[in-house]
């Protein structure tokens, strides 16, 4: 039995790691469909801000009820998962709690007790949470956005950690109690570990060693069969920011937020303009190694960079983005939370185009602007960066607004009639104001 059951781990942990793999290979391939960007500067810049807003979640804390919560859940799920190691050892080679074989017990025993504690920590904190979303129901949670999956897939993670915390706990005590019956100790020694799980012991204490001895080995399974089940869920879910966050954030935009990049195109054609000497009926000259893209802006997934499809996974859905969009606090259509769903939606939507037709996009009579996002979110925009300051993993949807309004205004004319005159009268009067330049200081005469 204890062959078969080793044999069937590892087939276990071969279908989980590889369907993972799959997974990753596929999100890495949609990635990638985006544009070329370098991000290659000032690593050091980059690196410290990984380790201070991924790792140290500092931007989370500046809301300090959800950011403790968050920092509780986040610290305590990864360290706890330590113990995956010693049941993949356990796993495939038919030992059992193999770190009291290689730590001194006291040791064995902290490390125990404080998983068990953070377990404790985790369970609490995400029911706070579950309140917090389906009680108290929060503002930000209740958005159009948030309907169906969204709001589905937000309980299920819940559900999934407090699930995976308990059988933990439950592994533990019915580990002990059965110890205890049978030799008089535990396995962490003169109960220094089992902090949480001695309170939970003497509910089987009643048991028999072989019921024991089922129930300890049927929580140990669905805890790590439960681990790799939750590993390739998040490829489906918006928890995949617990991979991404990382990689998010050292890719992050560091220019000031209120500066905008310049199109080289447009600015090569201003210029030209502003040039007394220059031919205004010839040809503007090609600048050295850059040539005039096939498309301006974006209307599609594909036309953006790369790093806001990297945003797009990330996104956390947690609405903090939008509970600062001052377009959206005073009722307009705009939500940077659904611009970052619905870009994420249609990459997904284009990743499955190209896996049914082996390995190639075939269009299929959709795009990003008009079928998920429509010009009257872009336009509601007023580019404050107050939806990109808000972000605690530092996404940007503002700069997939700007790519699309590029793409409106430059390939299809259509940006709204207030910015047309805007736009004329600059041309024409070197001002947005509707005045002749000779005519602008009239006001001081009727004063």
């Amino acid at each position: 039995m204890g062959i078969i059951s080793n044999l069937l781990f590892a087939i276990a942990l071969i279908i989980g790691f590889g369907y993972f793999a799959k997974n990753v290979k596929s999100l890495v391939r949609n990635i990638k469909l985006g544009k070329d960007k370098d991000i290659s500067d000032n690593k050091p810049q980059r690196l410290k801000n990984m380790i201070n807003i991924a790792l140290g979640q500092s931007k989370m804390v500046k809301r300090p009820v959800s950011g403790f919560l968050h920092v509780v859940v986040y610290i305590g799920f990864i360290i706890i998962n330590i113990e995956v190691l010693e049941i993949i050892i356990d796993g495939l080679f038919g030992t059992h709690r193999i770190g009291l074989s290689v730590l001194p017990v006291s040791v064995y025993g902290f490390l125990i007790g404080t998983f068990e504690v953070l377990a404790v920590l985790v369970i609490v904190a995400v029911i706070v949470f579950w309140i917090r979303r389906n009680v108290i129901k929060i503002k930000r949670f209740l958005s159009s956005e948030m309907k169906g999956w969204p709001k589905s897939d937000g309980n299920i993670i819940l559900y999934f950690e407090v699930v995976l915390m308990s059988l933990f706990l439950i592994m533990n005590g019915t580990d002990s109690t059965h110890i205890i019956e049978a030799t008089g100790t535990t396995f962490q020694g003169l109960n220094s570990g089992n902090i949480i799980s001695q309170f939970i012991a003497p509910l089987f204490s009643g048991l028999s060693e072989g019921t024991l001895h089922v129930i300890e080995r049927s929580a140990w399974w669905i805890h790590i069969l439960g681990i790799l089940t939750f590993l390739n869920y998040l490829y489906y879910s918006k928890h995949l920011h617990i991979l991404l966050a990382f990689p998010n954030v050292y890719y992050g935009k560091l220019t000031p937020k209120g500066q905008f990049p310049n199109n080289p195109t447009v600015t090569k054609e201003v210029m030209l303009m502003m040039d007394p000497d220059a031919d205004p009926f010839a040809a503007a000259p090609e600048t050295e190694g850059e040539e005039e893209p096939e498309k301006f802006g974006a209307s599609d997934v594909q036309d953006l960079p790369w790093v806001n499809l990297l945003n797009a996974y990330t996104c956390t859905e947690c609405g903090r983005c939008t509970s600062e969009c001052p377009a959206n606090l005073t009722g307009k259509k705009l939500s940077p939370r659904k611009i970052m769903m619905d870009t994420r939606d249609r990459l997904t939507e284009v990743g499955k185009n190209i896996d049914a037709n082996k390995g190639v996009f075939v269009p299929d009579g959709k795009q990003l602007l008009n079928d998920y996002i429509t010009p009257e979110e872009l336009w509601a925009c007023t580019s404050c960066n107050a939806c990109v300051e808000a972000c605690p993993v530092s996404i940007d949807p503002l700069s997939i607004i700007m790519e699309m309004r590029s793409y409106l205004v430059m390939e299809e004319s259509a940006a709204p009639t207030e910015l047309n005159n805007m736009m004329s009268n600059i041309e024409n009067n070197g001002a947005p104001w509707p005045y002749n330049q000779q005519d602008r200081l009239n006001w001081k005469d009727e004063a």
